[in-house]
């Protein structure tokens, strides 16, 4: 979600319309802000979010979209454009790889490094680890798709913040 700005660091370019506009040069109102979207598929009669907290901390939230009582979490993944690399496994597909972290990789799920956590939450439920693999997940109208990349020294993994409603 993009943050608005302090008026008060409106900044040099901000200063000079501001004065231009005052002083009776330039125009005399300012452009409309462009607005982007909310959710995507923001038309569809379901949504879900998905929630991506990177080790450092920093958080993507992002609204999905969609038409049917359930979407798959493969789904709901490539319509919020975040990029995402998976793996199958005996136990299911795993993330080796979500919104650029790590940068690159050779082997996924490395044994000792960190690793993407899988999440769900029922609509406006606490979030819960899942205990499948990601192919298998599916969501409803309300509910969310959560990751942290988790250290693999953590032994009790907790799960990223609640999504933006």
């Amino acid at each position: 979600m993009r943050k608005l700005r302090n008026p008060a660091s409106v900044g040099l370019a901000g200063l000079v319309l501001i004065v231009s506009v005052a002083c009776g040069g330039g125009p005399t109102t300012l452009p409309a802000a462009v607005s982007t979207p909310t959710c995507s598929n923001a038309s569809a009669p379901h949504k879900a979010h998905v929630v991506v907290q990177h080790q450092s901390g920093v958080t993507t939230d992002r609204c999905v979209g969609f038409a049917t009582d359930k979407e798959a979490a493969a789904d709901l993944m490539a319509a919020s454009g975040i990029d995402f690399k998976t793996q199958h496994f005996s136990f299911g597909d795993a993330a080796c790889a979500i919104d650029g972290e790590p940068k690159s990789f050779d082997t996924c799920l490395p044994q000792g490094a960190p690793y993407w956590a899988l999440w769900t939450a029922t609509a406006g439920g606490p979030w819960q680890m899942a205990q499948t693999g990601f192919a298998d997940v599916k969501l409803g109208d309300g509910d969310a798709l959560g990751w942290r990349y988790t250290p693999q020294s953590e032994t009790n993994p907790s799960p990223p913040p609640a999504a933006k409603k």
